[in-house]
């Protein structure tokens, strides 16, 4: 089996005025994490090379906020471009919130292959999550992102006070949208977010991953945040339960497993790295 490999640059920490309960990255809750509007595009083009020196294919360029406006726009267009000329052969994601199709057609221009936006959890939870912003806006931007000619990358987070019914209806509402990727979250508590500081157990996280695989066959499904928290050593289990993708290094506000860790790991075990988005 091939694995693929993604990784995530925070191109933009902390800044985002939503009340999101489950996001460190949201002002309201002061979280102790780093702050700035805009990382140095020199930078991100030194961390996508390091990152595809890693094995990834992917690299997601990451914003805070709710959505694109003309300055973030024209940030990740100049950031995507210099990575493009700098790291041939890397597929790029856009993870920069709620978006327009012309907007998502301009990063598309800009050298973006991959429009990452989580539904985040299913809508009929979404209000006890957020109040700033609706479920609705979220799943829009998953349609517009794919009549831009974007592929479509979209899951979320479990773990966050949702019931059963509603997890199921969550993968449910992703399968609908059909995507190319589904990064499976687990929450990462957090003491000064207002949810229930609770790590989920890895047996009941394996069983939701083989359901996403059930709901979504030909999908690659990403286990993203929360990997290393819920399962430790036992990660590799989560190939089994039928992910094929992991996301490798930090992420947005926390630390993740050394790369050259997880790529002995994966070789060890006999899986082949994969070497595209569309293998």
């Amino acid at each position: 089996m091939k694995v693929y490999l993604c990784a995530i640059s925070n191109i933009s920490s902390g800044v985002c005025a939503e009340d999101c309960s489950f996001c460190t990255q949201s002002t309201k809750y002061k979280a102790d994490i780093p702050r700035y509007k805009y990382k140095a595009i020199e930078t991100i083009v030194h961390e996508a090379k390091k990152a595809k020196a890693a094995k990834a294919i992917g690299f997601c360029l990451v914003t805070a906020g709710k959505g694109i406006d003309d300055k973030i726009l024209d940030f990740v267009c100049r950031a995507a471009q210099a990575v493009k000329k700098e790291v041939p052969g890397i597929a790029l994601i856009g993870c920069n919130g709620t978006a327009t199709t012309q907007q998502l057609k301009e990063l598309k221009r800009s050298g973006i292959d991959n429009y990452n936006h989580n539904l985040e959890t299913a809508r009929s939870y979404y209000p006890a999550i957020c109040t700033t912003h609706g479920w609705e806006e979220r799943y829009q931007t998953c349609l517009n992102a794919k009549e831009a000619g974007l592929h479509l990358c979209t899951g979320g987070i479990f773990g966050l006070g949702e019931s059963e019914a509603q997890r199921q209806e969550f993968i449910e509402q992703i399968a609908s949208l059909a995507p190319m990727s589904v990064p499976v979250n687990f929450f990462h508590p957090n003491p000064a977010l207002p949810l229930p500081q609770k790590i989920m157990d890895k047996e009941e996280a394996l069983t939701l991953i083989r359901q996403v695989r059930a709901a979504l066959p030909k999908a690659m499904v990403m286990v993203a945040g929360g990997r290393e928290l819920v399962f430790g050593r036992q990660w590799p289990r989560i190939l089994e339960a039928g992910a094929n993708a992991i996301v490798i290094g930090d992420y947005l506000t926390t630390k993740g497993e050394r790369p050259d860790k997880d790529l002995q790991t994966l070789r060890d075990l006999g899986y082949e790295i994969a070497t595209s988005c569309h293998e």
